[in-house]
């Protein structure tokens, strides 16, 4: 099941990824680089962090084809895709989840500390993204207000506890995964942000 999740999910991020490719003129090529960046960047990077090879890319070259064929699909259909911006903000949700518990089960079983593997998920979750908003010029979205980081390490936090409570992996990845889902669901509704830093310079 987490495996049919991961193929949604990565779908969906490169189609969102398309639009943002789309907002800074990118060519077709661009639309795929910004795809694959977002839907792959966040496994690649953790996996070079913890020194695991092969890439899951390269493993599964599949995935390159999918996450292609889904940007170029969006680029196609742009003008629809704007009338379910709340479908894809609740796939966003669900790879965020999705991604970050995938992220946890590597990092455990390479047998690391529990700091790590919350780590992990993190990376896993939040570093596509991160790689996507620098590529097309934007604040990353993990350093702004937005409840986003927080519920990746949130769900990788419960997935982690009940399995250190002797819960089976299966009710783990489930109950985490609900959790994060609706609690990112749920800050989106209500606009919940984080606390921002706010400085002023008065040395001049």
């Amino acid at each position: 099941m987490l495996h049919i999740l991961y193929i949604i999910a990565i779908t969906a991020e490169a189609m969102t990824a398309a639009l943002s490719a789309g907002r800074r003129n990118m060519d077709w090529v661009g639309v795929c680089i910004i795809a694959w960046v977002t839907a792959l960047g966040g496994g690649t990077i953790r996996n070079i962090l913890l020194g695991h090879y092969p890439m899951t890319w390269v493993e599964h070259p599949e995935y390159l084809l999918i996450t292609a064929g889904a940007a170029l699909f969006a680029a196609l259909i742009a003008s629809v895709m704007k009338k379910l911006k709340t479908l894809f903000l609740y796939l966003d949700a669900l790879g965020l989840v999705v991604f970050t518990i995938i992220g946890c089960q590597l990092a455990q079983d390479m047998h690391l500390s529990v700091i790590i593997v919350l780590f992990s998920g993190m990376i896993t979750g939040c570093a596509g993204g991160v790689l996507r908003d620098i590529l097309c010029g934007d604040i990353p979205l993990l350093l702004r207000k937005e409840v986003y980081a927080s519920v990746s390490i949130l769900t990788g936090g419960i997935y982690v506890g009940l399995q250190h409570m002797q819960w089976s992996m299966h009710w783990a990845t489930l109950i985490a995964a609900t959790a994060g889902f609706v609690l990112r669901i749920i800050a989106i509704r209500y606009e919940w942000q984080m606390p921002k830093f706010v400085y002023k310079d008065e040395w001049h």
